[in-house]
């Protein structure tokens, strides 16, 4: 059974809550006097390698974000309420690495690309003609 730290993501993952750490601190900016002495700021880590992901989502994340995943929240005067939308960015760093790559559509060139791309060829032709060598008559 899945125990109450553990992070569920949209995709259905499940992130196991002791690959999990996360830490208050100060949340600077405005909420009047109590919020800058009290510790409402939440980043959440998650250790990539003790996550227990399939490895092709553990290789994304390694790629695009290294061994560690960081999510924090700041936006709220509430220490629970940043807990918990540091959790939920979490979640989407997670699906957005479990997400399979789009595929790409190649496109025509344009015909002004071609066009220009045509010039640049004759222009560079003609250069190349007027430095050949022509004997004098």
């Amino acid at each position: 059974m899945a125990g109450d730290d553990d992070l569920t993501t949209s995709r259905g993952l499940r992130i196991p809550g002791a690959a999990l750490d996360w830490w208050a601190s100060r949340s600077g900016g405005p909420g009047g006097q109590h919020a800058n002495t009290s510790d409402t700021a939440v980043t959440i880590e998650l250790d990539v390698d003790a996550s227990g992901l399939p490895s092709a989502v553990k290789t994304q994340l390694r790629k695009v974000h290294g061994a560690t995943v960081r999510a924090s929240s700041a936006d709220s005067r509430s220490q629970f309420r940043n807990r918990t939308l540091a959790r939920k960015r979490l979640g989407e760093l997670v699906d957005e690495a479990a997400a399979p790559p789009k595929k790409r559509r190649p496109t025509k060139k344009t015909r002004g690309s071609h066009r220009r791309r045509l010039e640049a060829k004759r222009q560079q032709s003609e250069k190349k003609k007027r430095r050949a060598w022509k004997p004098d008559h």
